[in-house]
C-alpha cells in the first residue's frame, strides 16, 4: 500500500482547505469590545472629518505670502487679531496683514493658509514678529483631509487594531458590526497520549498538541471546543468527529495522519464527508489531511508538535482567516543572511526552525518530534520546492513566531 494517496504542492493544499471555510456571520458589539475583530463591513464616513481647517502645531495663522522671505534678522510683522480657544471655533475672519493664535487642534480662521509655529514667532502687545517663512498649507488639516464624507475609513475584513478603532471613534461608530469569532473543534487521537496533568507512562505521551492547537487558534481570534483525547478505536473518533460537525466551523484532528493500516483519520473524515488532500510536499509536515466533516473543513495535523505547529501556520492560518473574513496580514517578516547551509530536497517546500541575531539567521536543525526547537527559535524560514536549500551568506527571508 502506498504511505500517502496523493502528495501535493504546498499552494494546492492551502487553496483546497481555504475553498472549503465558509464565511461565518456577523454581530454587532459596542466599540470598547471591537479591538481585535474582524470588521464585517466597510465603515464610512458620514462627514468629513474633521469637519473644519485645523491647526496642527501651536502659533498663529497667517497667509503664507505675507511671510516670504521672513527671517529672523528681518522678520514679517503682523497685527494680532485674537486668539482662538479650543472647542470654541474662529468667530472671526483675518484681513491682508493680520494673524491670529491657534493651539494644536484648533479651528484656522478664514483668511489664513498656514500657521507658524510659535517657536518661529514673537510677540509684542499687539504685534507679532514671524521670523521664518511658511508654505500655502503648512501646519493645518484640510476639512476633509482626515476622510472625506463617504469614504471608507476602515475596510471590511480588517482585524481592528487600537489605530482603527480610534477611527471608527473618529467617525461616530459606537457599535461595529464584526464577524462573530468562528469556533474550531480540537480533537487529540493516540493510545499513547495522557492528559497534561496526568504522569506518563511507558511509551505514554503528555497530550501537547490540543494546547498547541487552541492556543493558535485563540491566537487568531477564534473560540475553541475541546473534545478530548479519542483513543485508536472504530467508532470513537467518528462519535466525536459527528458531534463536532453540528457545533463548530471547522476541525482540527491531532495525530493518526500517517497512512497505513493505523490509520483512523482520513478512513473517517472521508466516511463522514471528504477528504480532498492527504499527503503535502511539505517538510515537517508531509502526512497532514485535508477534507470536511458535514460541510466544515477538518484539517488532520501529524502528531509530532514541530510538524503540527508547521501546519498550523501554513494551512490552518489561512483557512482560520478565510472563516472569520480576516484579510490582514500581520506576518512579520524579516530579511537576513544565512549564517550556515541549509540542505533541502528539491520537489517539497522545506519549513526550517531558525534563530536571527543581529542580521544573521542560524537554522536549529532538530527532528520534528522534539518541542525545544520551536521554544529555542525565532522563526521559519522557508525553502521553495524548486529550490535544493540555500548556501551561507544568502539573504533569505524570515517568518517570524
Amino acid at each position: 500500500m502506498a504511505r500517502f494517496l496523493n502528495v501535493v504542492p504546498v499552494d494546492e493544499a492551502v487553496a483546497a482547505a481555504v475553498g472549503l471555510a465558509r464565511p461565518v456571520g456577523t454581530e454587532t458589539v459596542p466599540l470598547e469590545e471591537a479591538s481585535g475583530r474582524v470588521l464585517g463591513a466597510d465603515a464610512r464616513a458620514e462627514t468629513d472629518l474633521p469637519g473644519f481647517r485645523r491647526s496642527t502645531v501651536d502659533g498663529y495663522a497667517v497667509r503664507a505670502a505675507e511671510t516670504v522671505g521672513a527671517s529672523e534678522a528681518l522678520p514679517s510683522l503682523f497685527r494680532l487679531k485674537g486668539r482662538v480657544a479650543m472647542g470654541a471655533g474662529a468667530s472671526f475672519a483675518l484681513a491682508p496683514g493680520e494673524c491670529a493664535y491657534v493651539p494644536t487642534g484648533g479651528e484656522v480662521p478664514e483668511g489664513a493658509d498656514a500657521v507658524a509655529m510659535v517657536e518661529h514667532a514673537e510677540a509684542e502687545g499687539e504685534e507679532v514678529l514671524i521670523g521664518k517663512p511658511v508654505a500655502n498649507g503648512e501646519n493645518l488639516v484640510l476639512p476633509d483631509e482626515d476622510f472625506a464624507a463617504g469614504e471608507v475609513a476602515v475596510p471590511a475584513g480588517r482585524r481592528l487594531s487600537p489605530q482603527e478603532v480610534g477611527a471608527l471613534a473618529a467617525i461616530g461608530r459606537a457599535g461595529v458590526e464584526v464577524r462573530r469569532r468562528p469556533v474550531v473543534g480540537v480533537v487529540s487521537t493516540g493510545n499513547e497520549v495522557v492528559p497534561v496533568d496526568a504522569v506518563p507512562g511507558r511509551s505514554e505521551v503528555r497530550d501537547v498538541n490540543s494546547y498547541l492547537c487552541r492556543a493558535f487558534c485563540s491566537e487568531r481570534g477564534c473560540e475553541t471546543r475541546f473534545y478530548g483525547i479519542v483513543r485508536d478505536e472504530p467508532g470513537a473518533l467518528r462519535a466525536v468527529l459527528e458531534r463536532a460537525a453540528g457545533e463548530c466551523d471547522a476541525v482540527l484532528v491531532s495525530g493518526g495522519s500517517s497512512k497505513d493500516e493505523r490509520d483512523l483519520g482520513a478512513q473517517t473524515i472521508a466516511e463522514l464527508g471528504e477528504v480532498l488532500v492527504h499527503g503535502i510536499a511539505l517538510a515537517p509536515g508531509k502526512p497532514t489531511i485535508i477534507g470536511r466533516v458535514g460541510e466544515i473543513p477538518a484539517i488532520g495535523l501529524p502528531g509530532h508538535p514541530a510538524s503540527a505547529f508547521v501546519v498550523l501556520l501554513v494551512v490552518a492560518g489561512p483557512t482560520l482567516a478565510a472563516l472569520s473574513g480576516d484579510r490582514t496580514d500581520r506576518s512579520r517578516r524579516v530579511r537576513a543572511r544565512l549564517a550556515e547551509n541549509v540542505p533541502s530536497a528539491r520537489g517539497r517546500e522545506d519549513y526550517v526552525r531558525v534563530t536571527v541575531r543581529d542580521g544573521m539567521a542560524r537554522p536549529v536543525f532538530a527532528k520534528s518530534g522534539l518541542l525545544n526547537s520551536l521554544v529555542r527559535a525565532d522563526g521559519l524560514l522557508r525553502v521553495p520546492a524548486g529550490r535544493e536549500g540555500f548556501e551561507t551568506g544568502d539573504e533569505v527571508e524570515v517568518l517570524l513566531w
